[in-house]
C-alpha cells in the first residue's frame, strides 16, 4: 500500500496534474510536496562566474516556493493530507535522495514530464528521465 507519494512541484501545468493524479489513484496517501530550489539556475550573475546566492535571491526563491505549495493545496482540496519541503540543489540528485533517504518513507514518486523531445532533450537532459533511472522506489511520470 502506498502512504506517502514525493510529487516535486516546479510551477508547471505537468507538475500539478501530477498532483492530481496522486489524488486520483493513492487517495489515502500522504502527498510530500517538494520543491528544489536550483542555484544553477540563479540568473543575477554573469554566466563565466559563480552564483553570489544572495539572502535577497533565497528568500525569493523560499516564497516562490510557498506559493506553489498553496497553488497545489488549493487545486486537490483541504481532505489531502499534504507536507512541504523546500531543499537546495540540483533537482535529480535532491529528488533521488529525499526518495531513497528511509527517514523519509518514501513509497513512490509521482511528476510531471515537459515532454521535451528531439534535440532539446539530449541537450538539456530531462530531470523526470534521470529520476527515473535512479530512484529507489517507483516513478510515475505524468504527461
Amino acid at each position: 500500500m502506498v502512504e506517502r507519494v514525493l510529487v516535486p512541484v516546479d510551477g508547471s501545468e505537468q507538475g500539478l496534474e501530477a498532483t492530481e493524479f496522486v489524488v486520483e489513484e493513492f487517495p489515502e496517501a500522504t502527498m510530500v510536496l517538494i520543491h528544489v530550489i536550483d542555484p544553477a539556475r540563479e540568473t543575477s550573475y554573469p554566466s563565466a562566474t559563480l552564483p553570489s546566492f544572495s539572502e535577497e535571491w533565497y528568500e525569493r526563491e523560499k516564497a516562490r516556493a510557498e506559493e506553489l505549495f498553496e497553488e497545489v493545496e488549493e487545486a486537490v482540496g483541504e481532505d489531502v493530507a499534504i507536507e512541504r519541503v523546500t531543499e537546495v540543489g540540483k533537482p535529480t540528485d535532491v529528488i533521488v535522495d529525499f526518495a531513497g533517504d528511509e527517514d523519509n518513507a518514501i513509497d513512490h514518486v509521482v511528476m510531471g514530464s515537459h515532454g521535451r523531445k528531439g534535440v532539446s532533450r539530449l541537450l538539456l537532459g530531462s530531470v523526470a528521465e534521470t529520476v527515473i533511472r535512479r530512484s529507489p522506489v517507483p516513478v510515475t511520470v505524468v504527461r
